[in-house]
């Protein structure tokens, strides 16, 4: 029995694994190219000078995200002069997300506290995204966050979590945070109602045609004056998947514009 709950629950991860109205970042593909090409530079030069005085980032991690998948994107936010910090979620993301959201929450008050700053920003990816939001919207991360950005987050669920159902797998195979991130769930329901974007965060959601776990893809976004960058919007010859986001370039471009405050304009040529 202890045998077969193991099988369902590795089928059921490696599902998941394999891989509104809202201010938009998505211009036509002709004009995104032009643009990418001839802004790149000056995009760079303008988050390398704002990384000196910047919040301390923390890369949140996803489902089954040990911290050493996320080491590529820190190991850039290092580069460029961040503090950056990754936070592993609590048993690996399987339980409940709730709970998750309340280590982060003690998370971050240790980071703030060791380095004097008020405010953290989050840069997230996948089951991160759901974590930091619950943590935002309703344990008081909403005074202590400067910017989010959800690389790949199902905002609104994804139908892979439900499909799992249908490989006589039950719901999900116990796997509690793969049952809240079914489209429907009563823990999306209470993330989603009201106002999705609360507070003075700086919204941002980056998703992916090819992502492979977040279907339908535009369930990676947010409503409420939040930012959504569609990678292929700008890029269109650009192919990346759910775990591809925390390893490509023109994403990771996205990402240091929004830290930055600058004017998002993904480069395409990044790598």
């Amino acid at each position: 029995m202890l045998l077969r709950t193991i099988l369902a629950a590795t089928a059921a991860v490696t599902v998941l694994l394999v891989p509104a109205t809202a201010a938009h970042a998505e211009p036509s593909a002709a004009a995104a190219t032009t643009v990418a090409a001839d802004t790149a530079s000056t995009a760079e030069a303008t988050t390398a000078q704002a990384a000196a005085g910047a919040n301390p980032v923390i890369v949140v991690g996803g489902l089954i995200g040990i911290s050493i998948a996320y080491e590529p994107i820190a190991a850039r936010l290092r580069a460029d002069g961040y503090r950056v910090s990754i936070y592993q979620l609590p048993n690996l993301g399987f339980g409940d997300i709730r709970e998750s959201a309340r280590a982060l929450s003690s998370y971050v008050d240790q980071v703030r506290a060791a380095t004097g700053a008020a405010k953290v920003d989050l840069v997230t990816h996948s089951e991160g995204g759901l974590v930091s939001r619950w943590y935002v919207k309703f344990l008081g991360g909403a005074d202590k966050v400067d910017s989010y950005v959800s690389l790949g987050s199902p905002q609104q669920g994804t139908y892979v979590a439900n499909i799992i159902n249908f490989l006589g797998l039950g719901s999900c195979a116990g796997i509690v945070a793969c049952q809240q991130m079914s489209i429907g769930s009563g823990f999306l329901t209470d993330l989603n109602a009201g106002d999705d974007t609360p507070g003075a965060v700086r919204w941002t959601t980056v998703r992916t045609w090819q992502d492979e776990l977040v279907r339908p893809v535009d369930n990676a976004a947010l409503a409420d004056g939040a930012t959504n960058v569609l990678v292929q919007a700008w890029c269109p010859l650009r192919i990346v998947g759910h775990l591809g986001l925390v390893l490509d370039g023109t994403t990771y471009s996205v990402v240091r514009q929004v830290l930055a405050g600058a004017t998002i304009r993904p480069n395409c040529f990044a790598v």
